[in-house]
């Protein structure tokens, strides 16, 4: 995938690093439409983009109202986020069905399989409020009032580097894009953490790079199956794929995965749904995956933190990124709605390179 890194005239290689990784800009996307004419801002180096709802700058603002159902507006949208990893609107007023529209579209622009249509959570039931394709998000409950949750109190609350996750990597076709807007907001906190799976990745040695990529581990949603077999549940299926059907919530992927829009490679494994590298013994899977998960909680230079305000919409692409909330609201009530596309099954291109490897080759160019 070409991509256009802006001319820096600056002659060392550690400025000239920051700059690219800065001002990254699929050029495909910007001669479609310019998202970066408008005004915005880089929240870290590595992961995170915001357009704000005023301008400081002089440059117009965007409004997500400004690029629903215009495709070249839709496709250079997607291609920022997975770039970025994840996109910020301030000033996003929509409903929950355009919210789920447009992931749809922003994974059909991407060239997202014909199959692959918007997820359906195992656990949602059945006439929920929103439809089958867009998750209550509460923390208060687990995606539907009925499995209702008590651990919200300080003194249950789970430990927070156990939330990261990718979204649904338990299914054989899991998400690429994914949007979430907080419509109940908390008084304060309630925060959203991202992490770059592409920075997780470059900061890996070259040796555990190549270790790494000749693996393959399972992912399996155990805290959904505990829930179910509590409540004598069934899943819902099929869940937006034809092969993300069954019961086990159980599947294999690659430990490295190449982003088919960037080309850039991210590791893709997560606390909540990675459970064993099967290439290893158990004694050494166990070992590898909590290295890599503190390597994603404990490295705070490739994560961006996200206050939530009224109509705030974040959009992230689920192969490239981690997540987590801050459960810090105690009794408080925080409520979103997400959805959830899906893209095409996990894999690994030999010939895709690291995000700072593509974009200091295009530099030398």
């Amino acid at each position: 995938m070409p991509i256009a890194v802006q001319e820096t005239q600056q002659q060392n290689p550690v400025e000239a690093i920051k700059a690219a990784l800065t001002n990254v800009t699929v050029s495909e996307a910007q001669e479609a439409f310019d998202l970066r004419g408008y005004s915005h801002f880089d929240a870290t180096p590595s992961i995170g983009t915001e357009f704000r709802a005023y301008s400081p700058d002089g440059k117009p603002t965007l409004s997500i109202r400004d690029i629903l159902g215009n495709a070249d507006r839709e496709k250079a949208l997607g291609r920022l986020v997975s770039e970025r990893g994840v996109v910020f609107f301030r000033d996003a007023v929509l409903t929950p069905d355009e919210q789920l529209k447009l992931v749809d579209a922003l994974g059909k622009h991407g060239g997202k399989p014909s199959s692959s249509g918007l997820h359906v959570h195992p656990l949602t039931m059945g006439g929920s409020e929103f439809g089958d394709e867009v998750s209550v998000i509460s923390n208060q409950f687990v995606f539907d009032n009925k499995y209702k949750r008590d651990d919200f109190t300080v003194l249950k609350r789970r430990f927070h580097a156990d939330l990261w996750h990718s979204d649904i990597t338990f299914e054989p076709v899991p998400s690429d894009y994914a949007s979430l807007q907080i419509r109940q907001l908390p008084k304060v906190g309630g925060d959203t953490l991202w992490a770059s799976a592409y920075e997780a990745y470059d900061r890996l040695s070259p040796t555990y790079k190549t270790l790494l990529e000749g693996l393959t581990a399972t992912h399996t949603g155990q805290g959904f199956i505990d829930i179910a077999k509590r409540n004598n549940a069934t899943f819902r299926e099929p869940r937006g794929s034809p092969e993300n059907v069954g019961q086990s919530l159980s599947t294999v992927h690659p430990v490295i995965r190449t982003n088919p829009v960037t080309g850039w490679k991210g590791l893709f494994v997560n606390r909540g749904f990675t459970k064993r590298i099967n290439e290893l013994t158990q004694h050494e899977s166990d070992n590898l995956l909590d290295f890599l998960f503190e390597h994603i909680s404990a490295n705070h230079d490739f994560q961006v933190r996200f206050r939530w305000e009224e109509n705030s919409l974040a959009i992230w692409d689920n192969r490239s990124t981690f997540h987590s909330a801050t459960e810090d609201l105690d009794g408080d009530e925080r409520v979103g709605t997400r959805s959830v596309s899906l893209g095409e099954k996990p894999y690994l291109d030999p010939k895709s390179t690291g995000r700072r490897e593509a974009l200091l080759q295009k530099q030398g160019q």
